[in-house]
């Protein structure tokens, strides 16, 4: 019921799953419980854990600024293919099932990545204090 009342407005003004909230509804409903709404690692669940949960704000400054793309994109993906090992960590499931679309590696390759993943790490740079100051894919 939750996630049909996220989604209704989207529907309503006649935006897809892929749109640009997309990576925040996405957020919200796998990784907040955790990580917290804003991704500081104190969503509240996060309280029982016995590993606390990664603050998701300081990817780019533990990284001299830089917000890595696709390691970002290959840890949330290790996730859902079931590849990374955190034993509180859930599995994501059918979140990143649906549409493909292309996406650039860094050299110029075009590579079918899941929507999902993107508009979910593209959300995840939003959430970057301070704001990431290069990109790397």
């Amino acid at each position: 019921m939750k996630r049909l009342l996220l989604l209704f407005p989207m529907l309503a003004m006649g935006c897809s799953i892929q749109g640009p909230e997309a990576g925040r509804v996405l957020y919200q409903e796998n990784c907040a419980t955790c990580h917290g709404a804003k991704g500081r690692g104190d969503g509240p669940s996060a309280a029982n854990l016995r590993t606390p949960p990664a603050d998701l704000t300081k990817i780019s400054a533990r990284r001299a600024g830089v917000w890595p793309m696709l390691e970002v994109m290959s840890i949330v993906d290790g996730y859902s293919r079931q590849t990374l090992r955190r034993d509180e960590m859930p599995i994501f499931g059918d979140f990143l099932d649906g549409d493909l679309v292309k996406f650039d590696t860094g050299n110029g390759v075009m590579t079918p990545t899941p929507a999902k993943l993107i508009a979910m790490v593209n959300y995840l740079e939003t959430l970057q204090d301070p704001a990431p100051t290069d990109y790397v894919p």
